[in-house]
């Protein structure tokens, strides 16, 4: 009997700096037939990484994406913008285990990447661990929970 894969689509973002990587990602996803919506930037001028990293957490939260990945050049002032919003639990990732374990201790919904300073097959590979990887919930699931503040 064969069944469909539910496919995840996944919101993509990026400033200036984390332009390149994260056309090189959108690329990445279309080969692996994974469905994406790009929020920006488009262009190398200036931008801020927090207007596209904010468009980015409002269509995780409401749903039209199920996951995200953000690129800057740091990536840390994309994930920083992301984490502003309820319910993103978004991680800076430089290698695979940190990102499985994103995924399985943290419930990460969003991946920020440091664009200026992966490979792009070390990016693909990130992804890759990111998207397959999945909570464990049990121990994690509270204090997952207590991230959140009223």
């Amino acid at each position: 009997m064969e069944t469909k894969q539910h496919l995840t689509k996944i919101g993509l973002a990026s400033d200036h700096a984390g332009l390149k990587m994260k056309e090189h990602i959108r690329t990445y996803l279309n080969t692996k037939n994974i469905p994406s919506i790009d929020y920006g930037t488009y262009s190398t001028e200036s931008a801020s990484y927090a207007l596209y990293g904010h468009k980015l957490a409002e269509a995780v939260e409401t749903g039209e994406v199920q996951k995200g990945i953000a690129v800057c050049g740091s990536g840390n002032g994309v994930n920083m913008a992301l984490n502003k919003h309820r319910n993103i639990r978004s991680a800076l990732c430089w290698n695979e285990e940190i990102a499985r374990l994103a995924r399985e201790h943290n419930d990460a919904n969003v991946l920020a990447l440091p664009g200026r300073f992966l490979a792009p097959d070390l990016a693909e590979r990130i992804v890759d661990t990111f998207l397959t990887a999945h909570f464990e919930g049990g121990r994690h699931q509270e204090r997952v929970e207590a991230i959140e503040m009223e």
